[in-house]
C-alpha cells in the first residue's frame, strides 16, 4: 500500500469566508504531478474529515498507522507536507515527519475508514 496525503477541502477547511487560510489544492496537486509522486503517496482532497475544531486538516495515512495535522495555516507548512510524500517515496516505510509538522499533530479520529473519507468519484 502507498502512503496516503488526504486534504480536507470540506465545510470548514479552506473556507475564508470563515476566516480560515485557503487550502493551496493547486499548488499540491501541479507539484505532486511535477515530482510524480501519485505512485508512492496518493494526495486525495477530499471533503470533511469530521474534525472542524482544527480547520485545515491534513491525515497522513501510512501501513504504520495514521498521523493528523490541524491548523495548517502557511505554504512552508503544505511544502513541508510535499517533502514528506517524496522522502516516503524513496525509501521503505513513511519518512519521519518533518519539524514544521510536528507541532499540528493532534490526536484525530483514528477509527474512521478511508471509504468515510474518500470522495465518491476520486
Amino acid at each position: 500500500m502507498a502512503n496516503r496525503v488526504i486534504v480536507c477541502k470540506g465545510c470548514c477547511c479552506g473556507n475564508v469566508d470563515r476566516g480560515h487560510d485557503e487550502v493551496p489544492v493547486e499548488f499540491l496537486e501541479k507539484v505532486w504531478a511535477e515530482r510524480n509522486l501519485e505512485r508512492e503517496a496518493k494526495l486525495t482532497i477530499s471533503g470533511c474529515l469530521g474534525t472542524c475544531e482544527m480547520r485545515n486538516v491534513v491525515l497522513l495515512r501510512t501501513e504504520g498507522g495514521r498521523t493528523w495535522l490541524g491548523g495548517l495555516s502557511e505554504k512552508v507548512e503544505y511544502e513541508a507536507i510535499v517533502e514528506w510524500a517524496s522522502n516516503s517515496a524513496n525509501r521503505e516505510g513513511a519518512a519521519n515527519l518533518p519539524a514544521v509538522l510536528e507541532k499540528l499533530e493532534f490526536e484525530g479520529n483514528q477509527q474512521l475508514s478511508l471509504i468515510d473519507i474518500l470522495p465518491e468519484n476520486p
